[in-house]
Parts: C-alpha cells; structure tokens; sequence
C-alpha cells in the first residue's frame, strides 16, 4: 500500500472540517431537544464555530428571527426541510407486492 503524501491528506481533511464562521441555531426550552417546527415561538440561541468550539453570538425571540440571523429565509427552509422529510414519491412501500422479501398471501 502506498502512502498519501502528507499535503493531500492535509487539504483531503481541511475539506471536511467545520469552517470557521459557520453559524447555528439552538432551542432554548426545557426538556428534551426538540425540531424548530415544533416550537416555533421559543426564544434561540445562535452559536458561531471559531475553528475549536461554538461560540455564544446573540439571542433571538423565535424561529423566524434565528433564520434572518443565520441568513436564510423561511420559505427555503421549508422547501430544503420538505425535500429531506418529505413523501415517498412513486410506488407505496408498504402496498402489497410480489417482491421476493414479501410472504405470499393465500
């Protein structure tokens, strides 16, 4: 096996690090962590990756203003959330087949 030179794994892992400057959004409420939609009235908290940790940068009132903050807009959050989370397009996975994993059916 031959060794990667020590530049190439250097730029290879920079790649996939955090960038410094990278800002994120938290919620502050008790109890467990929960999704921003599910409460989107709770004050948050926005955080910024100085290269080692995240850093407190402000406060805000609720969901829409932490995505102001952050730079981004509700309506591409909604649409960036719906094609992550959205519905199984095309055949139903669980309508009935004749697939070979399924167990066929007197």
């Amino acid at each position: 096996m031959t060794e990667e030179p020590l530049d190439r794994w250097a730029a290879r892992r920079q790649g996939r690090l955090r960038k410094p400057g990278e800002l994120k959004a938290i919620t502050l409420s008790t109890g467990p962590a929960r999704a921003a939609h599910v409460d989107p009235d709770a004050p948050r908290l926005i955080l910024e990756w100085d290269g080692f940790a995240w850093q407190v940068l402000m406060t805000v009132d609720n969901y829409a203003d932490a995505c102001r903050a952050l730079g981004r807009s509700l309506h591409a959050q909604a649409t960036e959330q719906a094609e992550t989370t959205g519905p199984v397009t095309g055949r139903n996975p669980l309508a009935p087949g004749t697939g070979r994993h399924r167990k066929s059916r007197p």
